[in-house]
């Protein structure tokens, strides 16, 4: 079970403290247990200061705090706090992460939903989104349907996630999809083969929490080679 520890501490003397912090991450390269460390500032008490620090498990946590660079560290940040520092030690039991579930529903919604009304929800209206097929970006909600759509009416989209990462604002998903082609697709017609496709999608999304931009990268050359679009090259 993912564990987290809130120090909660006062200080006059912040920078030295984040000089401090970035010692032992250097000290503890390959060593330290912790996944993931946020500081934050009181907005309304400058000399206020929490660090939530994100280990995998309970045990792991407390194999970090056992390294000698760790001790040696907390002792000189304790030593530049106002006061004892104090420590709450939390289970995780629930970790919602919200952009990474919408960017994985948006995909959902792509190949289950009866219409691309569900996207409303999910998009912006003025929605940014950059294809290397096209020259220019394409603008806006409604032509992300009339897009999706021509996919939708080609093949019967079966999609997989493979990976995604998320970072700020920013969720990048690696995704595959399988379908056979059961009707025009950008002047095809039908072939009835089934077919395969990968790519990934960096999805922004806006301070709402709906898709503001995207950036696609996928194999449509290969694509339209197992379609039999393109003139067999010279051997």
């Amino acid at each position: 079970m993912t564990f987290l520890q809130l120090i909660d501490c006062r200080t006059s003397r912040f920078d030295e403290m984040d000089r401090l912090m970035d010692q032992w991450v250097e000290q503890t390269k390959g060593k330290r247990t912790a996944t993931h460390a946020v500081v934050g500032k009181d907005r309304s008490d400058a000399s206020h200061v929490v660090e939530i620090v994100e280990f995998p498990s309970y045990e792991e946590a407390m194999r970090n705090s056992q390294l000698p660079e760790t001790d040696r560290i907390f002792r000189q940040v304790v030593a530049l706090c106002d006061e004892m520092p104090t420590f709450t030690d939390l289970d995780v039991t629930r970790d919602a992460q919200l952009n990474t579930d919408s960017a994985r529903r948006f995909f959902e919604v792509l190949a289950t939903a009866d219409d691309l009304s569900p996207l409303t929800g999910m998009v912006e209206e003025h929605y940014r989104g950059h294809d290397p097929a096209h020259e220019q970006e394409t603008l806006g909600l409604d032509h992300l349907r009339r897009e999706m759509d021509v996919w939708r009416g080609g093949f019967d989209l079966s999609f997989r996630i493979e990976d995604q990462i998320a970072q700020g604002d920013r969720v990048c998903t690696r995704w595959s999809w399988e379908g056979t082609h059961k009707a025009d697709f950008l002047g095809i017609p039908a072939t009835g083969k089934r077919v395969a496709m990968t790519g990934t999608t960096i999805f922004r999304f806006g301070a709402g929490g709906k898709i503001a931009e995207c950036w696609w990268q996928y194999d449509r050359l290969g694509l339209m080679a197992r379609l039999g679009a393109l003139e067999p090259t010279e051997p």
